[in-house]
């Protein structure tokens, strides 16, 4: 069963390095957490490395720039590992083809420029639908659209069974007090449709994979059992921990905040119903990173 703490410091002395999620953790999608800041600051000041572990669906240039405009504090963090950083590096390896049909906003056209990481990539073309030979998903076109949005082009794309690549695996995500739809979302529908979704960010491997490269850069031979991922996806964050053997601090406040009842800190009763319908259970739950 799940430990509920009073804060980070509790436990931080268990683990050399943290995997941390952005959206619900760090910020609301307008501005930074102040205690969260404060949290993360005192852990780096104390030894430990801070890898940033985000589905969004940027690069970590846009991400790291979206995080000074969040007011997240730069001294908060040492690395960044996105979704659309290993969603990218598997389009520039051909995992959907070179002639891709595109779901998203101009905002997101910076996850088709290619990796440096990447010796040879393929050239990336933008066509219609009939034309092309894969699907690239970073969201929905709009902030309030639905999945529903893109049925049409999704049903013809499951009939000339071409594959989507979903460079962001969340659902849905609260910017400020609004519940947005991500790209994950279009990816469930397009499965639910028998289409197949290709998925790169949490909780797949191929982010993991990713966060401990960069992890390995600062601090090489960090073993598993000193990392710590924390998160507010309960089928995301603690998920991917729990499928990659490492110990979890749940961030009740965030997309669960009704479910478990959280104020200042989750309703026990609440907490222990949720993580037992989800099947999944964290090593730690906290009201809010602090």
């Amino acid at each position: 069963m799940t430990r509920i703490v009073n804060a980070l410091s509790d436990i931080s002395a268990q683990y050399d390095a943290l995997f941390v999620d952005l959206w619900g953790c760090v910020h609301n999608g307008v501005r930074a957490f102040d205690a969260a800041n404060k949290a993360l600051i005192e852990y780096r000041a104390g030894g430990g490395i801070v890898v940033l572990v985000t589905n969004s669906p940027r690069p970590r240039a846009q991400v790291e720039q979206q995080l000074a405009d969040f007011g997240v504090a730069c001294d908060a963090w040492d690395s960044i590992a996105s979704s659309g950083d290993s969603a990218r590096s598997a389009l520039f390896l051909g995992a959907v083809g070179q002639k891709i049909y595109f779901i998203g906003t101009n905002a997101e056209l910076p996850f088709f420029e290619p990796l440096k990481l990447i010796d040879d990539p393929i050239q990336i073309s933008h066509v219609p639908i009939e034309e092309a030979e894969g699907i690239v998903c970073t969201g929905l076109p709009t902030a309030d659209g639905t999945p529903d949005d893109v049925r049409a082009p999704l049903l013809y794309a499951k009939q000339k069974g071409l594959k989507l690549l979903c460079a962001n695996p969340d659902i849905i995500v609260d910017r400020g007090d609004k519940r947005e739809w991500c790209a994950g979302a279009v990816a469930q529908a397009y499965s639910e449709m028998g289409g197949t979704s290709l998925y790169f960010g949490k909780p797949h491997a191929p982010i993991y994979d990713l966060a401990r490269r960069r992890l390995s850069a600062i601090r090489p031979n960090i073993p598993d059992d000193r990392i710590l991922a924390i998160g507010d996806g309960i089928t995301t964050d603690i998920q991917g921990a729990l499928g990659e053997g490492i110990d979890s601090l749940f961030i009740t406040g965030g997309l669960a905040a009704k479910e478990t009842a959280t104020v200042t800190q989750p309703d026990p009763e609440k907490l222990s119903q949720y993580v037992s319908e989800k099947q999944l259970d964290p090593t730690y739950s906290i009201g809010f990173l602090r």
